[in-house]
């Protein structure tokens, strides 16, 4: 199924993303709540392999079954708090982007939550993913096999 493995991937590329990811994980932003955005993102775009990746990295951090059971249809839910509805929209807007700009009832929500060195970092997180994802439609990785590896200090 892979079109191109990791060991096909140019050296350095995936370590220059991850110097993004480190960027993203230093910031003031809460990881748990960035995993569910970029799960949101990665379901939206249909990848698999981050979708699997994601939803893993979720349970592992202590998210709840209904929580993302319920994530694809989140704006139904009360599950999910006006934080992250409103980065939620967000990401979901700025996933499917076109050339108009991000409308205000998009963006001017993120201000109840969030300063705007927190929204520059929030929309890393959904670059970032985006291009994860993107970057695993080429690949095509196998979804089902990542696992979650923590070194203990």
């Amino acid at each position: 199924m892979e079109r191109i493995s990791y060991t096909d991937i140019p050296e350095g590329m995936f370590e220059n993303l991850r110097v993004i990811e480190d960027s993203i994980n230093n910031s003031s932003l809460n990881n748990k709540f960035t995993e569910l955005i970029k799960l949101r993102v990665s379901q939206k775009n249909g990848c698999a392999y981050c979708v699997d990746m994601h939803y893993k990295e979720l349970k592992y951090a202590g998210e709840t079954e209904l929580r993302l059971s319920s994530l694809c249809v989140w704006e139904e839910t009360p599950y999910f708090s006006n934080k992250e509805r409103a980065a939620l929209k967000f990401a979901e807007t700025l996933t499917k982007i076109n050339s108009a700009p991000i409308p205000e009832e998009d963006y001017t929500p993120l201000l109840d939550h969030f300063n705007k060195t927190e929204i520059c970092y929030l929309t890393l997180v959904i670059t970032q993913i985006n291009t994860w994802n993107r970057f695993m439609k080429v690949c095509l990785f196998t979804p089902g096999n990542y696992k979650i590896d923590r070194e203990v200090v």
